[in-house]
């Protein structure tokens, strides 16, 4: 386990680095070619700020673990293949499918790509996911629901990797939020990962984290008038969501394996992008409500309400990921002594209470100020 440990720390300080020296020469590219941010009515952010922050992410985190797993190959051959020999053909199909999701945002950010063509693109990736071993194979009391058979959880499993994209996609609207949530989903599963024994997916995790700490800087930080700033796009987006939902698939699957005691796993594997996931799920059946396309953007997400609130991004993201941290470990531990089903139905009807509250005090605040509220 000790080396494997200064593998993961390798891993986590080249990432960093890497993002260190890669960010600053997108923002200078960016700059020169003019790709900055649409700017319309749903954006916070004033000034010329690029969107291609997202283009580091992936061949960073791929040279970074792929350097890692070269140098133990070189140095012990034989018992490295043989420790990983599972884990890498399923990285082999989560890479393609990565690499398959990064051409798209890259397109998306740059020309524009219909959700269709997304939408197709997020259940090849479930597909490719299903094709490495690694499948939705259990939900440990769910609904009542133990194992399950391949005909309900290969169809289940794409769901999910279409869900998991796109709400990361869809509360990527404020500075650092996406990628708060994401640096604390991608900590959690890193060490997850490490207690189980699934060091190469530890290594990745903590491959993204490194990657996501310097965009996080320069997302949060950076000033727009001084050229420093940057978004992720869609690149980094939709990308990020394919890589949390591997990470959360992976740990659920791994775990049905095990014969140790742990936490619910499926609150473990679940916990981390329980926000992210609720907030999509109001917004598409809010838009049904009103009769509005769920696919068309809005102002109705969690981090849109906060604003209306009166609040600043900066505080709005910190709310937020820190409810998120708060309820991934707050939930972890009472998945020990709770049943499941009380746990998440509990989860939904304080995410309920909550936007009722706020959406109820955003309605008093607009009829102080005479703003008639249309849907």
């Amino acid at each position: 386990m000790e080396t494997w440990i200064i593998d993961i720390l390798a891993v986590f300080m080249i990432s960093m680095l890497l993002a260190g020296f890669i960010i600053p020469k997108i923002l200078l590219i960016s700059f020169r070619k003019r790709l900055f941010d649409d700017h319309d009515e749903r954006k916070i952010h004033k000034g010329a700020v690029p969107r291609l922050g997202g283009l580091a992410f992936n061949p960073i985190i791929f040279f970074s673990v792929i350097l890692i797993f070269g140098i133990n190959i070189q140095i012990n051959s034989d018992v490295f293949l043989t420790r990983i020999q599972q884990s890498a053909v399923e990285m082999s199909f989560e890479f393609c499918a990565l690499f398959l999701l990064y051409v798209i945002g890259i397109a998306d950010d740059l020309i524009g790509v219909k959700y269709r063509a997304k939408f197709v693109a997020q259940i090849l990736c479930g597909v490719l996911l299903i094709s490495g071993g690694v499948w939705i194979d259990n939900l440990y009391g769910l609904l009542g629901i133990y194992e399950l058979p391949k005909v309900v959880a290969y169809p289940l499993t794409i769901l999910t990797v279409v869900f998991f994209i796109n709400s990361i996609n869809l509360i990527d609207g404020v500075d650092g939020l996406a990628s708060g949530l994401c640096i604390a989903a991608s900590f959690l599963y890193g060490c997850a990962f490490i207690y189980l024994g699934h060091y190469i997916y530890a290594a990745m995790a903590f491959a993204t984290l490194g990657v996501l700490l310097p965009f996080f800087y320069f997302n949060v930080f950076g000033k727009a008038d001084h050229g420093k700033k940057i978004f992720m796009g869609d690149t980094g987006s939709l990308t990020l969501g394919f890589i949390l939902c591997i990470y959360s698939i992976k740990l659920l699957f791994s775990i049905s394996h095990e014969v140790k005691t742990y936490p619910n796993p499926f609150i473990l594997a679940f916990a981390p992008m329980m926000i992210p996931c609720f907030d999509v799920v109001r917004v598409f059946f809010r838009r049904i409500r009103y009769h509005k396309s769920p696919f068309l953007p809005d102002r109705t997400h969690i981090h849109h309400k906060l604003l209306d609130l009166g609040l600043s991004s900066h505080l709005t993201m910190m709310i937020v990921v820190g409810m998120s941290i708060s309820l991934t470990v707050l939930n972890v531990m009472l998945s020990e002594v709770i049943n499941i089903n009380i746990l998440v139905f509990g989860n939904i009807a304080l995410w309920i209470v909550m936007n009722i509250a706020i959406s109820q005090i955003i309605k008093r605040r607009k009829a102080r100020k005479g703003i008639v509220d249309a849907q």
